[in-house]
């Protein structure tokens, strides 16, 4: 059946009809989103909804999503999506940066020039039949410093535009390098040193704990007298009611807002003031950055539904679609290996250790290890994913870690498990053959080859005669078929181990009699998903 998506906000038709031509089902209902009530009645029915602004994906919302897998978001901003609800759920959660980051880019250019000039002010003067020369007198911005708080995708398309302006630019941002400061021809600097050296300040960050209020009263005072400071990026970074102080004080020159912490904003403490430019959220109100970001996440979404492509999810690594055919087997490998050792552990579980060796170090090891966590829960959380499966785990308190190394055995590339509770530690091994299915190679530290199966029995015994005679036997006995028998030991008469392929489910009564033989410490029935 092919999937069914909802796009619940105005898209354009070209993006409605990319899902169409790419065999998907789409209901264009633009007003929905608006109507709370209706569209939780509905959202049962639709694997993908693909959003704008006025949707709001709550968690109330979600619960009722029995189908969904995918929430688009033709935009950057996803503060109208509750992520840990959608992550808990396993829904993928995807935005497009890129679609608005020139349009998002020039109009924060554009408030430099109108606050510089007090061009809307002088507008409206002139308009009203005055001519107040005198009263409008601006400053330039050629030689003055651009302060870009926030260098991501749209701080540096600013920051190149500051620079093509003849202004010397500055950036903090923890995650720029010095290598991509370099890159930009910017000087990455401190937080504090920035407040203090800009003559404009712009910011380009997503609203998170640490950004909120980044700019408020404490901050403000360590500025430049005639600072202008300009918001395009999320209300709350700046808290306006200390802004609006600073202004009429006189210290700060002006303000450039296109975003506010209440939206629609009605009212605000920067409104009616001298020199303060606002807009109604404009930043991506163009034509071409509309149509960008609608096409690209109907691409997303569909590449997501279709062939499980993942691009800029919010909740998830991203699989491109050019190593998803490379990177497929792996993940199932990956989530074998967590659903072995999630069957065979009873007690809770305090640290995993994920080790990949080879070549698949090399691999989009986020992916892998979201995989692996989603194997090693599902016995105890039947419809978790790779999604919902690292919140999951996180919740639970399980300290998790990952390593990666050259190769260190005959195979190319493999993935080792480790996970301890109070009691043990247990790891489990495993590897791609050229065959695309994924194998056991390596148990407890004891080395085998197992082929994975949907139904299998796994067997610690003593290395004593007779135990591959006593399995086949009772199994046999019960009318269970063996495909295929994988042994493996640490030593001649030491610890053994045993893997079997059964054609059909194997019951606890069959495991009881193999567990009769004093040399059998445990039988375990296992079930994998295989397909």
């Amino acid at each position: 059946m092919a999937p069914r998506v909802l796009v619940s906000d105005k898209l354009s038709e070209t993006a409605v009809q990319i899902f169409r031509d790419k065999g998907i089902e789409v209901d264009f209902e633009p007003s929905l989103g608006k109507d709370k009530e209706k569209l939780q009645e509905v959202i049962g029915q639709y694997d993908g909804l693909a959003i704008r602004s006025a949707t709001k994906v709550t968690e109330k919302l979600i619960e009722a999503a029995d189908k969904l897998k995918v929430v688009g978001r033709a935009g950057i901003g996803v503060d109208n999506v509750d992520i840990p609800a959608a992550s808990r759920r396993g829904i993928i959660v995807m935005n497009t940066p890129f679609g608005n980051s020139i349009t998002t880019a020039e109009h924060a250019i554009a408030m430099i020039f109108a606050v510089a000039r007090q061009l809307p002010a002088a507008d409206a003067s002139t308009q009203a039949g005055k001519w107040e020369k005198s009263k409008f007198m601006g400053t330039e911005i050629t030689g003055k410093t651009l302060g870009v708080i926030g260098c991501g995708n749209i701080g540096s398309v600013v920051a190149a535009r500051g620079i093509g302006l003849k202004m010397r630019v500055i950036a903090f941002d923890p995650f720029l390098s010095e290598e991509r400061a370099q890159e930009l021809g910017v000087e990455k600097v401190e937080l504090d040193e920035l407040l203090g050296r800009a003559d404009f300040i712009t910011l380009h960050v997503p609203m998170t704990d640490k950004t909120r209020g980044i700019i408020d009263a404490e901050a403000l005072k360590k500025t430049k007298k005639g600072v202008r400071i300009i918001n395009c990026a999320r209300g709350g970074l700046v808290v306006e009611a200390d802004l609006a102080d600073a202004i009429k004080s006189g210290h700060v020159g002006g303000a450039g807002f296109d975003v506010f912490e209440t939206e629609p904003a009605t009212e605000s403490p920067l409104f009616g003031l001298d020199n303060v430019v606002c807009t109604p959220h404009l930043g991506a109100s163009t034509t071409e950055a509309q149509e960008n970001v609608a096409l690209q996440v109907a691409e997303q979404m569909s590449d997501y539904l279709l062939n499980g492509a993942v691009t800029n999810a919010i909740n998830m690594p991203s699989i491109s679609a050019e190593e998803a055919p490379r990177l497929t087997p792996f993940v199932k490998l990956a989530e074998v290996l967590g659903d072995f050792v999630g069957q065979v552990t009873d007690s809770p579980i305090k640290e995993v250790q994920i080790t990949y060796d080879g070549t698949t170090a090399d691999m989009n090891t986020r992916a892998l290890t979201s995989a692996a966590l989603a194997g090693l829960i599902r016995s105890q959380v039947a419809d978790v994913n790779m999604v919902s499966a690292p919140v999951m785990v996180k919740e639970k308190g399980v300290v998790l870690s990952e390593n990666r190394r050259d190769k260190s055995s005959v195979f190319d590339g493999f993935i080792e498990m480790t996970v301890k509770t109070e009691e043990m530690t247990r790891s489990v091994a495993g590897t791609v053959f050229s065959d695309g299915k994924p194998r056991f190679i390596r148990i407890k530290g004891i080395n085998m080859d197992a082929e994975v199966g949907q139904h299998m029995v796994y067997t610690t015994n003593h290395d004593v005669p007779g135990m591959i005679g006593l399995l086949g036997t009772t199994f046999g006995k019960a009318g269970v078929n063996i495909a295929n028998f994988s042994l493996g030991r640490d030593k001649p008469g030491g610890d053994a181990i045993a893997l079997l392929y059964v054609d059909g489910p194997v019951g606890q009564d069959v495991l009881d009699l193999v567990t009769q033989n004093a040399e059998v410490q445990s039988a375990k029935a296992l079930t994998f998903n295989v397909e």
